[in-house]
C-alpha cells in the first residue's frame, strides 16, 4: 500500500490544476510590485535604509500572511466533511487518521505553501542593496515557512474538534492569538509593571512574532539561543497539533448523544443567546410583524452585543496605552493605526454577516422552503438589511465618531498647512469609504451567498473584491504614476494619492455593487435554485460575481421507443 495515499493523489491532482501555477506567479508578482512601490517611495533615502525598509515590510507581510493562513486553508476542511457526512466514509477503508489529516493538509494548503516558496527568493533582493546580512535572510525564510506550518497545524486541529465552520474558525483564531499575542504579553507583564528586567522567556518561545523579532541581526547576535529555542518550540507545537488531529479525527465523526452536563451547558447557551420561551415569543412577534426574513436573520439577540464587546475591549486597550505612555500615545501614527484596525474590524465582521443567513440556508437545503413562501426578493433584501442595521448601526456610528475625533485631535501646529490639509482629507475620505464599502458589502455579500459553496467562501469572496482588489489596483496605478512622474521630474503630493485611493475605491465599489444589486433583483430565484452547477473560471467569478446563469442540469436521455 502506498504511504500516505491521499497525499500522493492530491499532489497529482494539484499538478494538473492551472491555479497551482498561477498562485505562485501571482504571489511573486505581488511582492515585486509592493517592493518596487516602496523603493520608489524611499528613493531619496540611502541604499542601506531602503534595503532595511524593503526587507522589513516584505518579511513582516509574509509572516503575517503565514500566521493567518491556517484560518483560511485548514480551519474548516475536516469540519466541512463532518457536516456533509463524508468523513466517516473515509474511515470505512484502511485509511488511518494521519492519512486523512495529512491528505487534507496537502489538499487545502498546497497553494499557500507554494505562494510562500515563490515569495522567499524575492526577499533576497534587498541583499543586493546592502544593509541586510545573508544570515538574516536565511533566518527570515525559516521563520516564514515555520510559521506557515504552525498555522496550518492549528487550523487542522481546530477543524478536527469542531463541526460548525464558525466554531472552527473561532477556535483557530483564538489559539493563534493565544500563542502570538497573549503569551508574549503575559511574559512581559512583570517588565512593564514590575521590577523585573527580563521577560519570562519560556512564554515568549511559542510566539511567531518573537521568532520574527529574534531573526533580525542585532537581537540574534545578542542571544541566538532564544531564536533557535523559539523556532524549535513552534515547530514542535505544529507536529503536536497534527498528531492530536490525527488521533481525534477517527473518533470525532460519529454523532454521539450529549451527556447531562453537555445538555445543561447547551441549554444555558441557548437561553443566553435566544432568551426564555416568553422572551422569544415577544421578540419573534416584534420582528415577524416587521419582516419575516428579518426575524430569521436576527434570531440570535446578542449579535449586536458581541460587536460592542469587541469594540469595548479595543477601547480598554487604547485607554491602557494612554495611561501607560500618556502624551506619547496621542500621536498621529497611533490615530492612523487605531483607525485602520477599527476599519478592518467593522468591514470584516460586516462581510461575514451580510450573506450568512442566505448562505447557510442554501448550504443546508432550506432555501427551497424559503422560495416556496410568499416572500418576495425585496422582502429577503429588506430583512437582511434590517438585521445588519440592528447589529452594526451603533458600532459604525461610534467608529465614525472616533474617526472624527482623530481628525480633530491632530496638532496643527506640528504640521505645515499642506500636511494638515492632507490629514483632514485623509480622514474625510476614510469616513466616506467606510460608509460606501459597507453599502457595497451588503449587495456583494448577498450575491456571494447565493453563488459561493459555503458562508466562509462567501465572506472571503466579498472581502477580496471590496477590500483587497482596490489596494492591488492602487499599488499598480501608483507604481505607473510614480514612474511617469519621476521621468517628468514632478513630485506628487499626498493629496493626489489620497484622491487616487478614494477614486479607485469608489469605482470598484460601483462596479461590483451595482452589478450585484442588478443580479439580485433580476436573478435571485433562478440562481438560488441552482444548488449544483459547473464552476466558472476565476476571471468570470471575480468580475461576474460567480454567476451560474445559463448552466443547468444535464439534458435528460430520451428512453428508446
Amino acid at each position: 500500500m502506498t504511504f500516505l495515499p491521499i497525499v500522493a493523489r492530491e499532489l497529482r491532482v494539484a499538478s494538473r490544476r492551472y491555479g497551482t501555477y498561477w498562485v505562485r506567479t501571482g504571489a511573486a508578482l505581488a511582492v515585486i510590485v509592493i517592493g518596487t512601490w516602496l523603493f520608489l517611495v524611499m528613493r531619496q533615502e540611502s541604499s542601506k535604509d531602503i534595503a532595511l525598509g524593503l526587507f522589513g515590510v516584505l518579511t513582516g507581510t509574509a509572516t503575517l500572511y503565514c500566521l493567518l493562513s491556517g484560518m483560511r486553508s485548514t480551519a474548516d476542511c475536516l469540519s466541512e466533511e463532518k457536516r456533509e457526512g463524508t468523513l466517516g466514509l473515509l474511515f470505512l477503508t484502511d485509511l488511518k487518521g494521519y492519512d486523512v489529516v495529512f491528505g487534507k493538509l496537502v489538499a487545502t494548503s498546497l497553494n499557500a505553501f507554494y505562494s510562500v516558496l515563490a515569495v522567499v527568493p524575492v526577499l533576497a533582493i534587498p541583499l543586493l542593496l546592502g544593509g541586510v546580512a545573508l544570515g538574516e535572510f536565511g533566518r527570515m525564510a525559516l521563520v516564514t515557512v515555520n510559521t506557515l506550518f504552525f498555522s496550518l497545524s492549528v487550523g487542522m486541529y481546530a477543524s478536527s474538534v469542531s463541526k460548525r465552520a464558525r466554531s472552527a474558525l473561532g477556535l483557530s483564531f483564538l489559539l493563534l492569538m493565544l500563542f502570538a499575542a497573549v503569551f508574549p504579553v503575559c511574559a512581559s507583564w512583570k517588565v512593564m509593571f514590575g521590577n523585573a528586567s527580563t521577560p519570562v522567556w519560556w512564554l515568549m518561545y511559542p510566539s511567531p512574532g518573537f521568532t520574527y523579532y529574534m531573526a533580525w541581526d542585532k537581537p540574534f547576535k545578542g542571544s541566538a539561543d532564544h531564536f533557535w529555542w523559539s523556532l524549535g518550540v513552534i515547530h514542535g507545537m505544529g507536529w503536536f497539533f497534527l498528531a492530536l488531529a490525527s488521533w481525534i479525527a477517527p473518533r470525532s465523526w460519529k454523532d454521539r448523544p450529549a451527556g447531562i452536563k453537555g445538555l445543561r451547558w447547551r441549554e444555558r447557551l441557548r437561553l443566553w443567546s435566544y432568551g426564555n420561551l416568553a422572551e422569544r415569543r415577544l421578540y419573534r412577534k416584534r420582528l415577524l410583524d416587521t419582516n419575516a426574513f428579518f426575524w430569521l436573520a436576527a434570531r440570535a439577540r446578542l449579535k449586536p452585543a458581541y460587536v460592542w464587546a469587541v469594540i469595548g475591549l479595543m477601547a480598554c486597550g487604547w485607554v491602557w496605552g494612554l495611561a501607560k505612555f500618556r502624551r506619547e500615545w496621542l500621536s498621529e501614527p497611533m490615530y492612523v493605526i487605531t483607525g485602520l484596525l477599527l476599519n478592518l474590524l467593522i468591514k470584516g465582521w460586516f462581510a461575514s454577516e451580510s450573506g450568512r443567513q442566505l448562505a447557510e440556508d442554501r448550504l443546508h437545503g432550506t432555501m427551497e422552503l424559503l422560495l416556496s413562501t410568499p416572500l418576495t426578493v425585496r422582502d429577503f433584501l429588506r430583512g437582511q438589511s434590517l438585521a445588519l442595521t440592528r447589529q452594526f448601526l451603533g458600532p459604525v456610528l461610534l467608529v465614525l465618531a472616533a474617526f472624527l475625533a482623530f481628525m480633530l485631535a491632530a496638532r496643527s501646529e506640528s504640521m505645515g498647512p499642506k500636511e494638515y490639509s492632507s490629514w483632514i482629507l485623509l480622514w474625510v475620505a476614510a469616513m466616506a469609504m467606510l460608509v460606501i464599502d459597507l453599502m457595497t458589502l451588503y449587495w456583494v455579500g448577498m450575491w456571494q451567498a447565493l453563488t459561493a459553496r459555503n458562508p466562509h467562501r462567501a465572506a472571503s469572496g466579498s472581502l477580496a473584491r471590496i477590500l483587497i482588489l482596490p489596494w492591488i489596483v492602487l499599488a499598480l496605478v501608483s507604481l505607473l504614476v510614480s514612474l511617469s512622474l519621476i521621468i517628468s521630474r514632478v513630485e506628487p503630493s499626498q493629496n493626489f494619492f489620497v484622491g487616487l485611493w478614494f477614486v479607485i475605491g469608489v469605482g470598484i465599489d460601483a462596479l461590483f455593487g451595482l452589478r450585484a444589486r442588478h443580479r439580485l433583483l433580476t436573478e435571485f430565484r433562478h440562481v438560488a435554485a441552482q444548488r449544483y452547477s459547473a464552476r466558472p473560471g476565476w476571471l468570470k467569478r471575480l468580475f461576474g460575481g460567480g454567476s451560474t446563469s445559463g448552466v443547468g442540469p444535464p439534458p435528460a436521455i430520451a428512453a428508446p421507443e
